[in-house]
């Protein structure tokens, strides 16, 4: 394991120097150890060039299969150490959106239920990776690989607008209106335009204007505020929509392939706070519709 680390030291830093203060040895115990992985593979995995050492193909080959093994290694250990942890302590990756709009504000419910239970809230690191969770809030059709899935919400998707954006092109009557208005969109999220063209039949659905947000939630604010319109699961806007802040012009939405769901990995046995806060999470979904 040393040997390896100075390998991606020495590939990332490109001096023996360098790499030896990063990973705490000597220059000489980093220069025998990349010696040692030489010799074991049989082929160099440096050349010496004008700015230091250089991966040769082979270097660059072992250098990146080295690097996936150790984050493969780190991410084992750490779900490994997860099953040290108290059964009664839950961490839980959790999109922004369903949090901030949805989760937070209900959780006080939870904690009250059961005082007991230590609730820990991260968010993602990657779109796939989940740090030592035990369970994970996603978006998608369901299916992920390796983790049990519990449908919560989100099928249900509705075309919002602020009341005065609507009136201002003389209001919507049918989807084919909405051509004339500014649409708001999200780079990644699945809820396409497309989705709700298809759904309503419409051919070559080009809207006058599109503006793109990085962030799902400041889709949902630009729509209140009166910039556009916006394709959102009507639960994650329900508040609105019965206070006035956003209508749903002539009814207009699609039932959508993507969902919020609550996975929870298979390989795992599910600890008693966990499945507390999985019963809770599906009777709140079910007392909230």
């Amino acid at each position: 394991m040393t040997a390896l680390r100075v390998l991606l030291a020495v590939a990332e830093h490109g001096t023996a120097s360098a790499a030896a203060a990063a990973v705490n040895l000597t220059q000489s115990a980093v220069s025998k150890h990349l010696r040692g992985l030489e010799e074991t593979l049989g082929i160099s995995l440096f050349a010496r060039g004008n700015r230091g050492l250089v991966p040769t193909e082979a270097g660059r080959i072992y250098v990146k299969h080295v690097r996936r093994a150790l984050a493969e290694l780190e991410t084992g250990g750490a779900q490994v150490s997860a099953l040290k942890a108290s059964p009664w302590s839950v961490r839980l990756h959790v999109l922004p959106i369903i949090g901030d709009r949805w989760l937070v504000p209900r959780f006080s419910r939870f904690a009250e239920l059961h005082p007991e239970i230590d609730v820990q809230f991260t968010t993602f690191v990657t779109a796939d990776t989940a740090e030592a969770a035990d369970g994970v809030f996603r978006f998608g059709e369901g299916e992920w690989p390796g983790h049990r899935g519990n449908y919560l919400f989100g099928r249900d998707v509705a075309l919002v607008g602020a009341a005065s954006f609507v009136a201002r092109l003389g209001g919507i009557e049918t989807a084919e209106d909405v051509r004339r208005y500014t649409v708001l969109d999200h780079f990644q999220t699945p809820l396409r335009w497309s989705e709700f063209a298809e759904a309503h039949g419409l051919d070559d659905f080009t809207p006058v204007h599109t503006t793109r947000f990085g962030f799902y939630s400041l889709v949902i604010r630009a729509a209140i505020s009166g910039q556009g319109l916006a394709l959102v699961p009507r639960r994650l806007v329900q508040e609105e929509l019965e206070t006035g802040r956003l209508v749903n012009p002539a009814g207009l939405g699609f039932k959508s392939r993507n969902a919020y769901w609550f996975t929870t990995p298979e390989d795992r046995s599910m600890r008693p706070g966990l499945e507390a806060f999985r019963k809770w999470l599906l009777e709140e979904v079910q007392v909230s519709s």
